[in-house]
């Protein structure tokens, strides 16, 4: 296990808040913990005038430089209160005993909510109980949620942390071929491009070593002049692991240059073709700093017979979930989530919810893809010379609900 891998597991697991992280205050809530039975990871609790949910989401919340244990990833907890009030203060508080103590306050947007971070598990390693109280504001008397629990997080379904020097055999590499009828013409996915060191997944696009002649793009794509074939890191577990329904979420640090775009990715484990049932699951999709559209961006794609109709779009104002102005997409690590229902999809990064979309959500099973990919209409923007470039996974997991 890397060094630092092995000093961030050790973290003391402290509640802390995603606004400033500040450890827990020294005063307590006078009001007592309600005798209710072990609460879930969602509560609603309804006054005269209020309604207030509260919901305890996974470990899905991970800023820094460096790699990194996900057992000392934060969990994210999302309050929506109705009515909003915009700039109402909302406190999180954790359960000590028989009393209620402050982790962090924090102030409800325009759509009532309020998302912070906090440790999923006390030192002991045991579950912990959290509640929000928001202050009397805008005619609205002071009101305090029912509890939620982290516990039905604390084991993921599945996990990869890129421990080692190579692959585990769940991962195969994807797309092994130069194909002259697709939109990767150039390009083909290699093991060369992918490489397991220092608790990380480095995936590349580089230039083909072996190629003895250059490309030419044709079809919609067409670019005046030959391009270097390029190698891609694009590897995925279809065959080995699959899941129906839940969380899943990766932490990267994406490649720098536009002309590739790096991804995190979900299909149906019987594929994507005409006719198939289920949806691609663009989780987050990277085309590069300096993209005039901040480069992120989330999609699905489905087949209606065999026309394929694609969902989504850029994040809206992503530079918003960056740390601070020194923070960056191919800087730092982020985590990228999706919470997949019967219902909806949500796109989340480090917790804070990004897109929604409901309605013809793929019911089929799903496996993960990683990638590093150059498609034939970005190559043009890149000299082969600046190659390679590289976009970091540290860890991916899948906590895995059912319907």
């Amino acid at each position: 296990m890397p060094a630092r891998r092995a000093a961030a597991t050790l973290a003391v697991l402290l509640p802390l808040g995603l606004l400033g992280w500040a450890a827990p205050t020294s005063a307590s809530s006078s009001d007592e913990v309600p005798a209710v039975a072990a609460p879930s990871n969602v509560s609603v609790h309804v006054t005269s005038r209020q309604r207030v949910r509260l919901e305890a989401l996974p470990q899905i919340v991970q800023y820094g430089a460096g790699v990194a244990s996900p057992d000392a990833a934060k969990a994210a907890v999302i309050a929506t209160m109705r009515p909003a009030r915009v700039g109402r203060p909302v406190q999180l508080q954790v359960q000590d005993g028989s009393s209620w103590v402050a982790v962090t306050t924090a102030r409800q947007d325009a759509r009532g909510r309020v998302q912070v971070a906090a440790a999923a598990s006390s030192a002991s390693g045991a579950p912990l109980t959290y509640r929000v109280k928001a202050r009397r504001w805008g005619g609205l008397a002071a009101v305090a949620s029912l509890p939620v629990s982290t516990e039905r997080w604390r084991d993921a379904t599945w996990t990869d942390e890129f421990s080692g020097t190579q692959l585990r055999d769940v991962w195969d590499h994807r797309g092994r071929d130069y194909v002259h009828s697709n939109r990767r013409s150039c390009s083909k996915g290699d093991p060369r491009a992918a490489r397991v060191a220092d608790g990380a997944l480095r995936l590349s696009v580089l230039r083909d070593p072996d190629a003895t002649t250059t490309c030419r793009i044709r079809g919609r794509d067409a670019t005046a002049g030959r391009f270097a074939y390029r190698l891609n890191g694009h590897v995925g577990t279809q065959g080995s692991f699959g899941f129906r329904y839940g969380f899943a979420a990766a932490r990267v640090k994406f490649h720098r240059l536009r002309g590739q775009h790096g991804a995190f990715w979900l299909q149906p484990t019987a594929g994507m073709y005409p006719g198939a049932a289920g949806s691609e699951i663009d989780v987050v999709e990277y085309f590069g700093d300096r993209h005039p559209q901040g480069g992120l961006a989330s999609f699905t794609h489905r087949y209606d017979g065999r026309r394929r109709v694609s969902t989504g779009g850029w994040v809206p104002d992503s530079s918003s979930y960056l740390r601070s102005r020194r923070d960056g997409w191919s800087r730092n690590y982020h985590v990228f989530s999706v919470e997949w229902t019967p219902k909806t999809l949500v796109f989340r990064i480090d917790g804070k919810e990004t897109a929604r979309m409901r309605g013809n959500v793929s019911a089929e099973r799903q496996f993960l893809i990683l990638s590093l990919i150059a498609a034939d209409y970005e190559i043009p923007k890149v000299a082969a010379r600046r190659l390679p470039q590289h976009m970091y996974v540290d860890w991916v997991r899948v906590w895995e609900t059912g319907a």
